[in-house]
């Protein structure tokens, strides 16, 4: 390029860049445009279906007021035919659910006068009919049979039930036009928006062929070299930006459902921790025990050393076992369907369930299906079961019995694999069963559940090609059955838990023989620690029930301390010693827990001496002494 020419390109390439500055702001300004312009039209759509839901609700609950009412009457009726008092109860309650129904309805239509107005008339028309029909009650109540049966049939040609139908249709009569409205209103505001944007987008067309025609003006004014250059450049950068931010996009878009999936296992986790840490400290317990024990017999008695060294390497393999299975339950793996015993399920299952749910649900397990098999991932299985589980736990409130079974069953032709999980909670009525399976749908108060478990569940069964059933009772219980496809092969034997060493620690002596009695519900603990205290030199006596204390207590000639878990199914530890008989208040008490994060803070422990599980022969024998030293006006007053 000469002199001349870049003196005459000049001015053109200045004017070009600036024409190609305001087209850019231009085009900053009508995507801005666009994207104010299509979040209205979401905001308009969000509001037109928030609109349409109210009026459906509405219209729900008059239909639902007329089936009760008219069930109230039938109820009624034939409470005076039969004189059946179950049948006048029937009555009454559904007149009163008909009278709380139309408290929701005034909730629902307080904004609107003209319901208002409806519902007032309903209001006046629903008490004039039930004091009708309440002298019908009263006097069948009173064994004037014959003149009830004379007020109701005279009842039943009344003016106030047509009064109520006509105000209840009235009702959703009005509710269809605010609804007609409101959908009319929103399409209208849909469709500006979408003129709108279709303008906004021809324009901003319009503004990236000016753009192209501008910058090939400029590109042409420009040296070859340093044009292609600067388009090469140019074009790669914006290349770059586009595939990143459609992998960026792509990633998030993957990523929600496994999100979605993942944050009902997350919250079950999170509820194991107090659990996981409480057992895992037993299981600690036991093998620090069995290894010291070993260690004072190993020179003395070489059959009480393998012993104990067998007990801590139970204890460490269960360990071991525990974290292979949390691991496992809190991963994100993919699916890996695979044949399913109950039996080994079950076994599986049993440590997770027990610790999930703590110690005061009993938990028992049934195998009725006589090694059917299922095909299914094992680990959404477990979580399937574990989140019903939890729910039978909140129902329960954390006290009952939890029953897990396996059955045969044979449906339409087709044989399946039924998992019933049954609980002694306070049950459902016929309303929340109907919406269990509605995902984000929960009785829990806010921010203690998802309502994700059960519809997770429920799209777990039927991926697999079967299906969920709910029966529950009000005040008696509920039973979730999972029906999944029987699978004929059988399942691979899982590998068992690697054993886990110890290292050894020096032993304790104590001369103090003290007569104790030891409470502790875990078969494995009361051993190990019974061990313990005859090795120290006491006396002690097992316990594994804490409601049997009291008669263990009453048959001991000398009892110079108590030794109790915290934490047990029936009784927990500060229960049992409040209900000792009033001769043995003054015996010292030392409790011994494996809670995590403070059980005396949950538990009135009443001031008494705690020794926190694992603990060694030493810690062991400095509680106990302490405890057994402490004064006895201290302990009268605990």
């Amino acid at each position: 390029m000469t002199d001349e020419d870049a003196e005459r390109g000049g001015p053109t390439s200045t004017w070009g860049t600036i024409a190609l500055w305001v087209m850019g702001l231009l085009g900053v300004a009508v995507l801005a445009a666009l994207l104010l312009t299509l979040r209205e039209a979401n905001h308009r759509r969000d509001d037109a279906l928030a609109a349409q839901r109210h009026s459906y609700d509405v219209m729900i609950l008059v239909r639902t007021l007329q089936g009760t009412i008219a069930r109230s009457e039938a109820s009624l009726g034939r409470y005076v035919i039969s004189g059946d008092q179950q049948l006048g109860r029937l009555y009454f309650e559904d007149w009163r659910r008909a009278d709380e129904t139309i408290d929701r309805i005034e909730k629902l239509t307080h904004d609107n006068a003209i319901q208002s107005r409806h519902l007032a008339g309903i209001r006046d028309a629903f008490r004039e009919r039930g004091d009708e029909l309440a002298l019908t009650a009263l006097n069948t109540n009173y064994r004037k049979n014959n003149q009830a049966l004379a007020r109701f049939y005279h009842s039943s040609k009344a003016g106030s039930l047509t009064r109520i139908n006509e105000g209840l249709d009235a009702l959703v009569a009005e509710e269809r036009v605010l609804l007609e409205a409101r959908t009319s209103h929103a399409q209208a505001s849909v469709r500006r928006s979408s003129i709108i944007a279709k303008v906004l987008a021809a324009f901003g067309l319009l503004l990236v062929v000016g753009v192209i025609w501008l910058g090939w003006a400029v590109v042409s004014a420009l040296s070859e070299h340093a044009v292609a250059r600067a388009e090469a450049d140019a074009q790669r950068d914006r290349a770059e930006e586009l595939a990143s931010a459609v992998a960026q996009a792509t990633e998030e878009l993957r990523a929600q459902e496994a999100r979605l999936r993942q944050i009902q296992k997350m919250e079950a986790v999170g509820q194991l921790t107090g659990g996981i840490a409480h057992d895992f400290n037993n299981m600690l317990a036991v093998v620090l025990g069995g290894i010291e024990l070993a260690q004072r017999a190993v020179t003395i008695d070489p059959k009480t050393a393998a012993r104990h060294l067998s007990s801590a390497h139970d204890g460490a393999q269960r360990a071991a076992a525990l974290t292979q299975q949390l691991l496992a339950f809190a991963r994100e793996t993919a699916i890996n369907p695979e044949p399913i015993a109950a039996a080994p399920l079950f076994e599986g299952l049993a440590d997770l369930i027990g610790r999930t749910l703590g110690d005061g649900v009993t938990v028992r397990f049934g195998d009725e299906s006589d090694g059917w098999c299922t095909r299914a991932d094992r680990v959404q299985l477990e979580n399937s079961l574990v989140n019903l589980a939890v729910n039978a736990r909140d129902a329960m409130e954390g006290r009952g019995t939890l029953t897990v079974r396996a059955l045969r069953r044979t449906v339409a032709g087709e044989d399946y694999v039924a998992l019933a999980v049954s609980d002694t909670g306070c049950g459902m009525t016929p309303e929340v069963v109907e919406r269990v399976f509605e995902p984000f749908f929960t009785t829990k108060p806010v921010g203690k559940g998802t309502g994700l478990g059960l519809s997770q569940v429920f799209s777990f069964a039927r991926g697999l090609g079967g299906d969920v059933s709910v029966d529950s009772v009000v005040g008696l219980g509920t039973t979730v059955t999972l029906l999944l496809p029987r699978e004929r092969a059988r399942p691979a034997s899982s590998a068992p838990p690697m054993p886990v060493a110890a290292a050894p620690v020096a032993p304790v002596q104590n001369p103090a023989g003290l007569h104790i009695l030891v409470v502790e519900d875990d078969p494995r603990v009361l051993p190990a620690t019974m061990d313990a205290l005859s090795e120290l030199g006491h006396h002690p006596r097992a316990c594994d029930d804490p409601t049997r204390a009291a008669a263990l207590l009453a048959g001991m000639d000398r009892v110079d301390l108590i030794l109790s878990d915290v934490l047990m199914p029936t009784l927990t530890g500060p229960e049992m010693v409040a209900e000792l008989a009033a001769t043995h208040a003054g015996v010292p008490v030392l409790f011994v827990t494996g809670f995590a994060g403070g059980a005396d803070e949950a538990i009135d422990l009443g001031g008494r001496p705690v020794l926190r599980k694992p603990f060694t022969l030493a810690g062991l024998e400095r509680a106990v002494a302490q405890a057994a030293a402490a004064p006895a006006e201290t302990r009268a007053a605990a």
